[in-house]
């Protein structure tokens, strides 16, 4: 789960991470008092959305007067933002965060993370923050270092020195540093996040530490576990459709294609999804139902799947363990009579009962087909959506 800047830097402020003097706006009424209450002569006016890449999308902009503060509160608020990280539609900004501006000296890169290679806690830096970290790591990879926590000692401070020295800080800054490491530490156990990110950590014209931008992720598995963490989420920066399926306990993700895909177990549904590609069609959907699926959620992931009107075809590619696949087929059946779907419907069932499930789809009279296997359930799709 993703939040806004605003909550990720107020989490900051609770585990003793430096922010800058900031407050939050949904409406142009009060962002004079509330630059004026910031003090200074200039102001930033922050964009909160879900992305990344939001200056270059005009999502961050400078006030150097309250007039201009006003204004671009006026200019942003209400607006769809697309950035690199987001489709063509954008995410709509429903708050701008506005903060007091600071001298910047140099500009760093650090984040905390999982570590895949290594199954530990890492923290990744770099002395070139501001930029997208992915591109640096490409192009520069040396400017990227990194280092990994031993789950029984933690972070120790010989690899706090180990940073601040290649972010090339000294004297104070390397105690802030050490401190704003350990808060992220704390944050990242204690609320089960899976990504910290500030990008970037700025070094003011004074010799302070700041994080001028602030971004956590959070392990949705985890989320049961901290109430508060979960109600930070906000659903207008989220697929509708993503936000329906897990309310019947699926996963759905939003594709670019034409043939909407409901599979129960996720990597079955990786598999469906690149056998699709495979014989030259594109998935409209990532659907999992999960392997206890029942004839209601079979109905719901097919009203999602139909609320996409990119879909002109539907690949239902089911393995009968837990469940038989011949209370699927009826599953099926009953869902396709309730929503009057008049798309093409390719099923391949296998598993307990398969023969009586793919019985039963062939001797329903329906706009059905039963495929004998994955790789003729994929032909047979693709050909059908093709034609539509």
């Amino acid at each position: 789960m993703n939040i806004h800047e605003y909550q990720a830097k107020q989490l900051f402020l609770n585990y003793g991470i430096p922010i800058p003097d900031g407050k939050l706006a949904v409406n142009a009424e009060n962002v004079t008092h509330i630059a004026q209450a910031l003090g200074g002569d200039s102001w930033v006016v922050k964009a909160q959305i879900h992305a990344g890449g939001r200056g270059k999308a005009g999502g961050v902009k400078l006030a150097k007067t309250l007039a201009e503060v006003v204004s671009v509160t006026n200019d942003m608020l209400g607006i769809t933002l697309a950035t690199h990280q987001t489709d063509a539609a954008g995410l709509p900004v429903n708050s701008v965060l506005i903060e007091q501006t600071y001298p910047i000296e140099r500009e760093l890169y650090l984040s905390l993370l999982i570590d895949r290679s290594t199954q530990r806690m890492s923290f990744i830096a770099s002395a070139t923050g501001g930029m997208d970290i992915e591109a640096v790591a490409e192009h520069s990879p040396e400017k990227i270092i990194s280092v990994s926590l031993h789950p029984a000692a933690g972070l120790q401070d010989y690899q706090c020195r180990k940073l601040a020295y290649a972010l090339a800080l000294s004297g104070g800054q390397i105690k802030t540093l050490a401190n704003i490491m350990r808060g992220m530490v704390r944050l990242f156990l204690d609320k089960d996040a899976s990504q910290i990110e500030i990008n970037p950590l700025i070094v003011t014209g004074s010799g302070e530490l700041l994080a001028l931008d602030a971004k956590i992720n959070f392990d949705d598995n985890a989320l049961s576990a901290h109430p508060d963490i979960a109600a930070l989420k906000d659903p207008t920066q989220e697929d509708d459709r993503e936000n329906q399926a897990q309310q019947f306990g699926s996963v759905y993700i939003t594709l670019e294609g034409n043939i909407g895909c409901m599979v129960n177990g996720a990597g079955l549904a990786m598999a469906t999804m690149d056998i699709i590609k495979l014989k030259g069609g594109q998935p409209a959907n990532f659907l999992d139902v999960g392997g206890g699926t029942d004839p209601e959620k079979v109905a719901k992931a097919f009203k999602l799947i139909l609320s996409d009107s990119h879909v002109k075809a539907i690949l239902i590619n089911i393995f009968g363990g837990i469940v038989k696949c011949d209370t699927i087929a009826e599953g099926i059946l009953a869902a396709v009579k309730e929503t009057a779907i008049n798309l093409p419907i390719v099923v391949r069932l296998e598993g307990t009962n398969a023969q009586l499930g793919r019985d039963l789809l062939n001797n329903s009279g329906l706009n059905l087909t039963a495929a004998n296997d994955l790789d003729h359930a994929a032909e047979q799709i693709v050909m059908l959506a093709g034609a539509q």
